[in-house]
């Protein structure tokens, strides 16, 4: 029995006989039914690629079930049977793809063992061209490239299999009328800032400077919509030195005697702005550290928020109460594809 010693080994690596690196214990290699059965062989590649176009009927028949089942009446049974069948087909879709990958390593692919030395640096050339044909004669035992009806299959169930999470995601988004939901709130001309929980009106003498009131609109505290309402109509309303504020043109008259108020709902996602600093005059939302200059008209200075907090124009009425001038100039809370930053 020859001897050799592997290269670039460390003092007192010990000595391994030549053969040993050839067969260094595996169980001799077996031939599959396939390998030795062409028809054996034919009639697997047809199970898998039938898999897999098992798999794309699951997927599409998802989607067919989350289409035909109307669930916009709240009806609990067509809901339940919705959810069900949506599932079942994306189970089916990922399972028969799984089934069929695996089927075709262990029934298609060569299945013998090999071991191979690696070393610590830069191969030489040759062991490189050599890892070049370790890959080509994968490629050719695989029979990715020769079997052409098993790729397709399985690149069409992949594919596919994608489809019903577009779906889905898709009528995530607002539409339709509810995009008219979130672009209204209940401010409109004429009704009163009151406080929030309480429901007492504000005067213009009772905003303070430094002080910070939490509003919502006059009568929402009755509404059975109360929490919808208030997670888009509720403000904030402060007093500020009218020469500390910068109001652009057109805002002339959004603001009295120095009080402003803007909307509460970060426009980052949604979370409520509610820490007001009095001596920086900056608005943080608590959430993820967004913080809005109210010298600024809200203008963010930190933070993932892209766009200012919207302002609610407001006045005085002839009692003295504060009251808004109209509902927002532009949608209130966060930003998504169908409304633009």
């Amino acid at each position: 029995m020859s001897e050799i010693e592997l290269p670039e080994r460390p003092a007192g690596t010990a000595i391994i006989p030549s053969d040993a690196i050839e067969n260094p214990g595996f169980p001799p290699a077996h031939e599959r039914v396939a390998d030795l059965d062409p028809n054996r062989e034919k009639g697997t590649r047809r199970g898998i690629t039938s898999l897999f176009w098992i798999s794309v009927i699951g997927s599409v028949g998802s989607i067919a079930a989350y289409i035909a089942i109307p669930i916009e009446n709240g009806d609990p049974n067509l809901l339940r049977l919705s959810t069900m069948l949506i599932g079942l087909g994306i189970a089916l879709a990922l399972l028969a793809i799984g089934i069929g990958l695996v089927h075709w390593s262990k029934a298609l692919m060569k299945g013998h063992e090999l071991v191979e030395e690696r070393h610590d640096t830069r191969s030489e050339e040759p062991t490189r061209e050599r890892v070049v044909e370790i890959f080509k004669e994968a490629n050719e035992e695989s029979g990715f490239t020769r079997r052409k009806a098993l790729v397709g299959g399985l690149i069409t169930a992949g594919a596919v299999s994608a489809v019903p999470a577009v779906v889905l995601l898709r009528d995530l988004a607002p539409q339709g009328p509810v995009l008219d939901k979130l672009d209204h709130t209940m401010w409109d001309k004429g009704i009163r800032l009151v406080k929030d929980p309480s429901g007492d009106p504000v005067k213009a003498d009772d905003v303070t400077l430094g002080s910070v009131f939490h509003i919502v609109p006059d009568g929402l505290l009755d509404r059975e919509d109360a929490l919808e309402q208030k997670a888009k109509a509720a403000v904030l309303l402060m007093r500020l030195k009218p020469e500390d504020l910068h109001i652009s043109a057109g805002r002339e008259s959004w603001s009295y005697n120095g009080i402003v108020a803007y909307s509460k709902i970060c426009t980052h996602v949604g979370c409520p702005v509610a820490l007001y600093e009095q001596q920086t005059h900056h608005l943080l939302c608590p959430c993820h550290q967004s913080q809005f200059d109210i010298t600024q008209e809200a203008r963010v200075i930190f933070g993932p928020a892209k766009r200012p907090l919207p302002q609610l124009p407001i006045a005085v009425d002839g009692e003295g109460y504060l009251v808004a001038q109209s509902d927002f100039h532009e949608p209130v809370g966060p930003s998504y594809w169908e409304r633009s930053l």
